[in-house]
């Protein structure tokens, strides 16, 4: 009975060899199409480029002001306002400021390509159950996959730099932005879908009239789930060449400098307070507008 002791598996050779053809198939693929898809990412690579000499070459007080603006604008409190102005300047008195802003501009970035992606995926869910069988589970696996994962096939593709890294981040994080896109829409008051019929509405006259407007409280708890995802798969990234606060960090690691260590990671936690407070009040506000507009 000891053969119930061992799992039969394949053989070593034959593992071996279907190991090989995996990757001499992906090898194969990236020598054939790799400066394809380069040529393809460039208008990307350009963006966030451009994103971090305007964040970094712009007087710190001018993007101050600009940080503070889009704070009141989201929000409309003060304190959010007057919090995220302190964190920025307490990150810049400790000398990260550089770092910081390439990270802003990453986050940024990624965040729009993951809205742009993730939002038609989303919709496409909520309006066909069929899709969303087909989608869920591969959002399963794309969400407890350990995140290192994601750096082997992009640099085989893409090599070492910032595209690879920004397409990592992305694939990381997307998933909440696909999951609460399906969700909002999926529970908006079906009496206002037959309110909106009854007006003759047509099918994306009521996407975009009723549905959107109604699930973006919803929507925007997924893009708040995407920007944590991708600040913590920034130091990750960062071994690939992806500029910010995750090189410092890293290095940190490396070499043991604890307080280089901490103080860049706490300048992760000040981004992301940021951010999470800013997003969360922009949803709180729509949804009171939604409530008050919809009775």
């Amino acid at each position: 009975m000891s053969w119930l002791n061992e799992f039969p598996a394949l053989g070593a050779d034959q593992l071996s060899a279907l190991r090989r053809s995996v990757d001499g198939a992906f090898r194969q693929f990236t020598r054939s199409h790799g400066e394809t898809l380069e040529r393809v990412f460039e208008p990307l690579r350009d963006f966030l480029i451009f994103s971090e000499r305007l964040l970094t070459q712009s007087p710190w007080p001018l993007v101050l002001a600009g940080v503070a603006l889009v704070a009141w604008w989201a929000s409309r409190s003060w304190k959010i306002v007057v919090g995220s102005v302190l964190t920025l300047m307490l990150i810049g008195w400790f000398g990260m400021w550089d770092d910081t802003m390439k990270t802003i501009a990453m986050i940024f970035v990624c965040t729009l390509v993951a809205i742009a992606v993730g939002l038609p995926i989303g919709i496409g869910m909520s309006r066909s159950d069929r899709m969303q069988r087909i989608v869920s589970p591969v959002l399963d696996v794309m969400q407890t996959m350990p995140s290192f994962v994601y750096l082997i096939p992009v640099v085989m593709l893409l090599g070492i730099g910032r595209v690879p890294g920004l397409i990592a981040v992305v694939i990381y994080a997307i998933p909440p932005v696909i999951r609460f896109t399906n969700l909002g829409i999926r529970l908006v008051d079906k009496d206002l879908l037959e309110a909106a019929d009854a007006f003759g509405s047509s099918a994306w006259q009521k996407l975009r009239r009723v549905q959107i407007p109604l699930a973006l409280p919803t929507i925007m708890g997924g893009i708040n789930q995407t920007i944590m995802l991708s600040l913590s798969m920034v130091v990750i990234a960062s071994m690939i060449g992806v500029q910010g606060l995750g090189q410092p960090v890293l290095r940190a690691i490396t070499n043991q400098y604890f307080t280089m260590g901490l103080l860049n990671g706490l300048a992760i936690v000040g981004i992301a307070i940021i951010f999470d407070r800013v997003s969360q009040a922009y949803g709180k506000r729509l949804q009171r507008h939604l409530e008050v507009t919809h009775g």
